[in-house]
C-alpha cells in the first residue's frame, strides 16, 4: 500500500515518536510510507468561498502549503492522521489541512485510514475520534484503527511496539 501520514504536530516530540513507530512497522511490512509534517506547514483555513467547486475545478483559490500535501492525499491507498491533543481537538494546523481538502471532497483512492493521538492527559480524545470516525464514514473509508497515548505512554516502548505491530498488520 501507498500510505500518506499527516503529522499535525509543530514539535518533534511525542507525536513524532508515534509517527516514527508507525512508519517503521509499515515499511517492515513492505508498504510505501510518506510523512508530511503538516504542523510545520503554512496552511490557511478554508474560506468557504466555493471557488474550488464553481470555477476552480477542484483547485483551491488559496496558494499555500496545501499544494504540497494534496497530491499525496489524492494518491494514497491509506491515510494516517497523527496529532497531539492540546485542548480537546487535533492541532489547528491539522484542522486547517483537513478542512482545506474540501476542494476535492473525499480522498480519491484511500480505502483505509488510521488516527494516532498523543496527549499529556487521559480522557481528552473524544472530539478528535468522533471527527475522524464521522469523516471516514462520510468518505466511505475503513477506519482501520485509533491509537492514543498519554503521559508516560507517549514514548514508552510498550506503546511504540503496539503502534509498530498495528502498522505491520495492515
Amino acid at each position: 500500500m501507498k500510505i500518506a501520514v499527516f503529522n499535525g504536530s509543530p514539535r518533534k516530540v511525542n507525536t513524532f515518536a508515534l509517527v516514527e513507530a508507525f512508519c517503521e512497522g509499515a515499511k517492515e511490512a513492505g508498504h510505501e510510507v510518506d510523512v508530511y509534517h503538516v504542523g510545520q506547514m503554512k496552511i490557511a483555513g478554508c474560506l468557504g468561498c466555493e471557488y474550488c467547486h464553481t470555477k476552480g475545478n477542484g483547485v483551491c483559490i488559496q496558494k499555500d502549503d496545501l499544494e504540497k500535501i494534496l497530491p499525496a492525499y489524492k494518491e494514497a491507498d491509506m491515510i494516517v492522521f497523527a496529532s497531539p491533543i492540546y485542548y480537546f481537538t487535533m492541532t489547528a494546523q491539522m484542522e486547517a489541512a483537513i478542512q482545506r481538502v474540501y476542494c476535492i471532497g473525499k480522498p480519491l483512492k484511500a480505502k483505509k485510514a488510521a488516527l494516532l493521538l498523543s496527549s499529556g492527559s487521559k480522557g481528552v480524545y473524544d472530539a478528535a475520534i468522533a471527527q475522524f470516525k464521522a469523516y471516514m464514514g462520510y468518505a466511505g473509508i475503513e477506519a482501520a484503527g485509533v491509537i492514543t497515548a498519554n503521559g508516560d505512554e507517549n514514548q514508552s516502548e510498550a506503546k511504540l511496539k503496539e503502534i509498530r505491530e498495528f502498522a505491520k498488520a495492515l
